[in-house]
């Protein structure tokens, strides 16, 4: 495990300090599992993304192959 030092808003720390209160849970495993969480869904932005441009691509590559056969098609 690696220690680090955090820099806290006042007001998000407040928060968080009193969700502590309530779900009785340690500042250090609630922060491990925040930043878990935030991880996975930054994962899952870049994931979506990628399929994004990767979708644009291949429609693109679709639609000049579809050209081409209508070129063919109108020649024949």
């Amino acid at each position: 495990m690696k220690t680090l030092s955090l820099k806290m808003d006042d007001d998000i720390f407040t928060e968080t300090e009193e969700i502590l209160a309530q779900v009785k849970k340690a500042r250090n495993r609630y922060i491990n599992e925040a930043v878990d969480y935030y991880n996975k869904l930054a994962k899952r932005k870049i994931l979506e993304q990628q399929f994004q441009n990767d979708s644009t691509v291949v429609r693109d590559d679709s639609m000049a192959v579809l050209n081409e056969f209508e070129a063919i098609e109108d020649d024949g």
